[in-house]
């Protein structure tokens, strides 16, 4: 009987005019009853503004967020419910993977992003890792993640004045209180890396930026590791400005961490392939640079107080399951 199953909301936050949005197609092929499903298309420009508006709007018990371009597999909703069968559990997320059939550059963003060097724990974002376990903010991803309408609510939402890592601060204080997080590594959304490589460092420097600022609104001992980005960065220019006083010592540092890169990469190829963890070896280095780069930015950002954030408008469209 369908009327046993919760009430499922899939919120999916796009920009003005979009006409085609692929999440939707997916989210209509979910194998779920219609008639315990809404799907709820939030137009705007402030995703985590859009997510709140949605989410009060909502009729669900269950809200799945889903970015626009996140191709969710139709047992999502199913292996979802496994694990909220249990009382604790008030958040679940999965990796978001690149597609088969995407083009090569794309695939070897994807072997970064899901490679434990340049990524650290936030691999299983991009990689199925491991098995279905309790887990927190650097594993979880906000473009795949189901959640407790109830729970959210009650912290009030995402933080607004955050963009990227809204979800992280909110995981944080969901955990506080004493909820479970589960990542399950089936639980997964094909969904196509950054098109270029201009764009895939925009978002490396974004991401660094985001968890700067999130640090400073919300400092927990999980940022610590963060921090080292933005020192190896340090490292790199004190290291090449010093060079001529003190020598080629100075870079001996930097000789094992490029030692490091090249075996995470001969690592990478048993399981990603010669070409495209060849052509990742690079970027792995520039993840770090352009990370820390968005890091140091983020700690001097202007951020404004909650009562002077700017209004924006959004528009909640929803549509038949």
């Amino acid at each position: 009987m369908s009327d046993a199953l919760p009430f499922v909301t899939i919120i999916i936050p796009t920009r003005p005019g979009q006409a085609e949005i692929p999440a939707v197609t997916a989210a209509r092929s979910l194998d779920y009853p219609k008639d315990r499903l809404e799907i709820i298309v939030a137009r705007g420009t402030q995703p985590a503004v859009q997510r709140n508006t949605a989410i009060r709007a909502a009729r669900g018990d269950l809200i799945y967020f889903l970015d626009d371009d996140a191709l969710a597999r139709p047992d999502a909703l199913r292996r979802a419910l496994v694990h909220f069968k249990q009382p604790q559990v008030k958040m679940l997320g999965g990796p978001n993977l690149c597609p088969p059939d995407a083009p090569l550059l794309e695939q070897v963003f994807a072997v970064v992003l899901g490679s434990w060097l340049a990524f650290g724990p936030s691999r299983a974002r991009y990689d199925s890792v491991g098995v279905a376990r309790e887990s927190g903010e650097k594993e979880l991803i906000l473009c795949n993640m189901m959640a407790r309408r109830a729970d959210v609510l009650e912290l009030g939402g995402f933080d607004e004045s955050l963009y990227p890592n809204e979800e992280n601060a909110l995981m944080d204080e969901l955990q506080k209180r004493g909820a479970t997080l589960i990542y399950d590594p089936e639980f997964i959304v094909e969904r196509r890396p950054r098109p270029t490589l201009r764009a895939f460092c925009k978002m490396l420097f974004t991401y660094g930026r985001g968890r700067a600022e999130q640090f400073r609104l919300h400092p927990t001992p999980g940022s610590a590791l963060n921090f080292v980005p933005p020192l190896f960065v340090v490292y790199l220019e004190a290291a090449f400005v010093s060079a001529r006083w003190l020598g080629p010592v100075v870079f001996a540092p930097l000789g094992l961490y490029l030692l490091t890169v090249v075996a995470q990469t001969l690592v990478s190829m048993t399981t990603k392939g010669f070409v495209r963890s060849l052509l990742a070896l690079p970027l792995v280095v520039a993840s770090h640079i352009f990370y820390g780069l968005g890091f140091w930015r983020g700690l001097f950002t202007a951020l404004k107080p909650a009562g002077q954030k700017p209004a924006f408008e959004v528009q909640l469209e929803t549509l038949a399951p």
